[in-house]
């Protein structure tokens, strides 16, 4: 079972229920035992009807309102990313200048920048 069918696509599974649904319902709606109890069903019956391998059958259900605009909102909760090393505390950074020099640098964004021993 799926919610996310370009990634299931992607993996190529033997075979698979889509459920059009957002990303952690994919039984089904919260407090919805009905339609949650349907939708295990018709999942549970594709392992008799799908013959071909590689078959993704999209199940008939509809979440009630517009969910898929709200689910593509840009939140991005990462910290900003600076061209110098970052330490959590004061005494993280203090711990690297001792064992790699003032110029201790990320070698994936400074290479040229760390010591090398």
């Amino acid at each position: 079972m799926t919610s996310a069918l370009s990634i299931t696509q992607s993996a190529n599974p033997a075979r698979a229920a889509f459920l059009d649904f957002p990303l952690g319902h994919t039984a089904g709606r919260p407090n919805e035992p009905t339609e949650q109890v349907e939708i295990m069903r018709q999942a549970l019956g594709l392992f008799e009807s799908i013959t071909e391998s590689g078959t993704i059958v999209s199940l008939p259900f509809i979440w009630p309102g517009n969910w898929k605009p709200e689910a593509r909102l840009p939140i991005d909760h990462r910290t900003p990313r600076y061209d110098t090393p970052q330490y959590q505390t004061d005494a993280d950074r203090e711990r690297a200048v001792v064992a790699h020099g003032e110029l201790l640098a990320c070698t994936a964004c400074a290479p040229q920048d760390v010591p090398r021993s």
